[in-house]
């Protein structure tokens, strides 16, 4: 087995997958394109590592694991701006197995309950905590893509993304409330401020989706949504609510809080509940 097939998302790690459930008339064609993503593992560690011309045996460990780290620029900057302490900090970074890429991004993995990668976000922050929009956001499944399938784009474009919500992989843990937020970021802080719920986060307004709740079942689920002068992210998230409340037969809570207690100022500037209660504080 490559070392890739460690890493990889699941819709990367066979053929089968890539070529099920396609048109019989193009079965065939995805076949073969499958023989030959397959063709470009066939190493060993040591022989791939000996292909690339590197002399090292390769680290073997999941990727996540790699690449733990509290020393990213967000890392900093969330404990700089007071939102953390530094012990706060590592202990959010191992809970959440933050990474942090060779340039000083933001690895926010997305694992599922099984500990499966499913993909990880690269982000850059600025050390006032908001985002380095000079750095757009990548992902670890197309930074492989890119440098493995590179001259294989009809193949990279048939290999699907499978993303779940971050924070997923601690649904192993007994608590019973769920807490839902747009951004990892927030997830990290509230974690530590109310440790009583599970954080987790969509990681964006539109990454929420019904079918991403049912890790969910069976626990009290809180939706936080974002606030803007509009209501949008309220709105939002509330028929996204009304769906998932009848998929999964179960009452879902959207809270209120921001839009009731921010600002019109506050509102301006799309805060947050790790905002609000900065603010507060």
């Amino acid at each position: 087995m490559s070392p890739l097939h460690t890493y990889l998302p699941p819709p990367l790690r066979g053929g089968r997958v890539w070529y099920e459930g396609l048109h019989r008339s193009s079965v065939r064609a995805t076949k073969d394109r499958a023989m030959k993503m397959n063709e470009l593992f066939p190493y060993t560690l040591k022989a791939l590592h000996h292909e690339l011309g590197h002399d090292r045996p390769r680290d073997t460990r999941p990727l996540w694991e790699q690449r733990l780290s509290d020393q990213s620029d967000f890392c900093q900057a969330v404990v700089a701006c007071g939102y953390m302490t530094r012990q706060q900090m590592q202990r959010a970074a191992q809970r959440y197995r933050l990474g942090r890429s060779r340039d000083g991004g933001v690895i926010f993995w997305q694992i599922d309950p099984l500990g499966q990668i499913c993909d990880g976000k690269i982000m850059h922050y600025r050390p006032d905590c908001h985002r380095d929009h000079s750095h757009h956001p990548d992902w670890v499944s197309s930074i492989l893509k890119r440098h493995y399938l590179n001259e294989e784009p009809d193949l990279a474009a048939l290999i699907p993304t499978v993303h779940c919500l971050f924070g997923t992989h601690l649904l192993n843990l007994q608590v019973d409330s769920v807490a839902v937020v747009e951004s990892e970021k927030t997830a990290v802080i509230m974690s530590e401020r109310h440790p009583e719920c599970l954080w987790l986060a969509t990681g964006g307004l539109n990454e929420l989706t019904p079918q991403k709740l049912f890790p969910l079942r069976g626990r009290r689920i809180i939706l936080f949504p974002d606030t803007d002068p509009d209501g949008k992210a309220y709105a939002t998230w509330y028929r996204i609510m009304l769906e998932a409340q009848r998929l999964l037969g179960q009452p879902i809570h959207l809270s209120p809080l921001l839009e009731r207690h921010a600002t019109p100022e506050q509102k301006a500037r799309k805060i947050d509940i790790a905002d609000l209660l900065k603010i507060e504080n």
